[in-house]
């Protein structure tokens, strides 16, 4: 049996297992090991060695622990409830102003952690309670936060683009820049949407009454500078700095935590007990995604030698088919995947084995890879699984799973009408990173 046969084995094998669902690095690890014994001998143990270290030491990826540290300091220093709250006093009077403030919110939060799940937590416990007593629509709120939330995937400093940029290739500097408008659009279609339906029916969003409105004018203002600036001053200050080449996303993302430090301080909330629990956070996440990019790497490795990439890429190569067909289905293939995974596995091990066909067919990376995070972030949104469904409704017990799901359900559609509009539009992604780099 030829080495290329003995990599499809392995290929289903991990299929498998992971569908099983044994824990994925170990399963990589284990599978690796077997297979690299049968094609390379005892030097897979030395290969080994080699790929875990050579990853660990990759000093990229020290942008993923910082930026972690950094977006579980900024969850508790209680910015983004002060520039909510101050949000509401000024558009109160507004229909629909609580969908409004709450996606404005959740893409400044979104950019300020990167996160998705603290992202949709933070700005579920602030906005849902305040959408019930303000009796709007338990489903198009639901709709709303989600969609907000899972904006942190895909806007700078998103922890899966720092991920990304090593495995892909690609420069996470002109990843970062390329998410800027995709993410910008994408939170523009959720207001756009939301205003239109409470346009349509008024009952959806009322505004608030004028007793919670009495507040001075001048308190309002100035709730609202001091909820927006410290956030904004930090994220800009961290991304310029990346995107402008004057840090690499290491130390950039190293600048991010020492201003989370100072402005979570500043606010009065820095104590001991966040900062450990921070950095326990941090580890925890932290060591999950890398011990899951080592075990792939080696997997990866061990898979390319036997040389099934390249047969699979020439067999469908060879089939002759346009190369749209590819990539749409690549898309469709991590759509499908993202139900039951979340986007580690996906990113650093699914789409490495479809990289060979992407390579001959000379696809933009960039333009790949931001098709790619946003059919991720779709993920989020889309039923039988919906990882943000459960966030909400642990939040709110009281809104019913179902009403939930229908909430979440246009959102997905709008975030297939931007995977659409990034295909058909590249450069909604490559004009800022061909006007900062060249």
């Amino acid at each position: 049996m030829s080495l290329e046969i003995y990599g499809l084995i392995l290929l289903g094998g991990l299929f498998g297992a992971i569908c099983i669902g044994f824990p994925i690095s170990f399963t990589l690890i284990t599978l690796g090991m077997i297979f690299g014994f049968i094609g390379l001998g005892t030097k897979v143990f030395y290969l080994m060695t080699l790929t875990f270290f050579d990853t660990m030491l990759d000093t990229v990826l020290a942008a993923v622990a910082l930026f972690t540290f950094m977006g579980y300091i900024l969850e508790k220093a209680g910015l983004m409830e002060r520039l909510f709250r101050a949000l509401l006093l000024l558009s109160g009077r507004l229909k629909g102003s609580l969908y409004m403030g709450t996606i404005f919110s959740a893409t400044l939060f979104a950019a300020a952690t990167g996160i998705v799940g603290a992202a949709v937590t933070i700005i579920g416990l602030m906005a849902a309670p305040v959408m019930k007593k303000s009796n709007y629509d338990s489903a198009l709120s639901a709709g709303a936060i989600c969609a907000g939330g899972t904006l942190g995937i895909l806007i700078p400093p998103s922890i899966m683009l720092v991920v990304m940029g090593p495995v892909m290739q690609v420069s996470v500097a002109r990843l970062f820049a390329a998410a800027i408008l995709p993410g910008i659009m994408l939170a523009s279609m959720y207001v756009i949407y939301t205003m239109i339906r409470v346009m349509i029916n008024p009952e959806l969003g009322p505004p608030m009454s004028d007793e919670e409105l009495d507040v001075p004018t001048s308190f309002k203002i100035r709730e609202f500078f001091l909820g927006l600036l410290p956030p904004s001053v930090l994220v800009l200050a961290t991304l310029g700095s990346i995107i402008t080449g004057l840090a690499t996303p290491t130390e950039g993302a190293a600048l991010g935590c020492f201003g989370a430090l100072i402005v979570t301080a500043l606010n009065g909330k820095l104590t001991f007990k966040l900062v450990k629990e921070a950095v326990f956070r941090t580890a925890e996440t932290t060591s999950m995604v890398m011990i899951l990019l080592a075990a792939s790497t080696f997997m990866g490795v061990v898979f390319s030698s036997m040389g099934t990439p390249l047969f699979i890429a020439h067999t469908l190569l060879s089939w002759n088919l346009p190369p749209w067909v590819f990539l749409v289905g690549i898309l469709i293939v991590c759509f499908i995947l993202g139900w039951p995974l979340e986007w580690v596995p996906i990113v650093v091990v699914i789409v490495p084995i479809f990289l060979p066909i992407i390579w001959e067919m000379n696809i933009n990376m960039i333009w790949f890879c931001m098709l790619l995070a946003v059919v991720l972030q779709t993920c989020w949104l889309s039923p039988p699984v919906a990882l943000s469904a459960y966030y909400i409704k642990g939040i709110m017990p009281e809104w019913e799973l179902l009403d939930i799901y229908k909430g979440m359900m246009p959102f997905m559609a709008l975030q297939v009408v931007g995977v659409a509009m990034i295909y058909f539009f590249p450069q909604i992604v490559l004009w800022l990173p061909g006007l900062l780099f060249g």
